[in-house]
């Protein structure tokens, strides 16, 4: 099970993801957000960081920002968390990876929402539909709708997990499930890292794989 930390906006809670072996940093670029990372850690830092996947978050972003986002923090891939058309990731995706967001609420209709997005995008997230905003809620969406999701198409799983739900997560058995994204369960207050809660969510992920 990989694991993604999101609203990264400082260096040493970079540092402490790779201290921690996640695999994947998130950073927002959305600048509506309270872990907009544009104005907070700057693009070198970034750009210099090995050791961990770095993720960049944009919302209804022009492509011209996103591609230039990806060059200057040197992204390895980009997370589209708005209403990108399948033609605007097919696009993004010609220079980096692309993981299209989706915010799921009573249900879903897997084939009319997804299907257009298999071809131009490499992995889907799965996060909480919400009136507060694009994802950071801390609300958790009914798991048991991916049940029925019928792609092999890999996925995140994101939308409100706690630190103490490693065991939950290591019993889930969707073919598909990629990793879990985790954010503002595991802050002091938004952008500020509980490195700690990291750690022995990280170890205890480790933990049941040895059961």
């Amino acid at each position: 099970m990989r694991i993604k930390v999101c609203g990264i906006t400082r260096a040493a809670d970079l540092q402490g993801l790779i201290d921690n072996g996640v695999d994947y940093a998130g950073f927002i670029f959305y600048e509506k957000s309270p872990r907009f990372a544009g104005s907070k850690i700057d693009a070198r830092t970034v750009r210099e960081t090995t050791g961990i996947k770095k993720v960049g978050v944009f919302v209804n972003a022009p492509q011209d920002q996103v591609l230039r986002t990806v060059a200057d923090y040197a992204l390895d891939m980009v997370q589209l968390h708005g209403d990108e058309t399948p033609e605007y990731c097919a696009a993004v995706r010609t220079v980096v990876p692309v993981i299209k967001a989706f915010r799921i609420g009573d249900n879903v209709n897997w084939e009319t929402e997804l299907s257009p997005y298999l071809s131009v995008t490499d992995y889907f997230l799965f996060d909480t539909a919400s009136v507060k905003g694009y994802g950071g809620t801390g609300e958790r969406f009914n798991w048991e709708l991916l049940e029925q999701y019928p792609f092999t198409h890999p996925f995140l799983l994101s939308g409100g997990i706690a630190p103490d739900q490693a065991t939950v997560i290591r019993s889930l058995s969707w073919p598909a499930l990629l990793a879990v994204d985790v954010n503002s369960k595991f802050e002091d207050s938004p952008g500020i890292k509980n490195i700690p809660l990291v750690t022995a969510f990280v170890q205890a992920l480790q933990q049941e794989k040895l059961v």
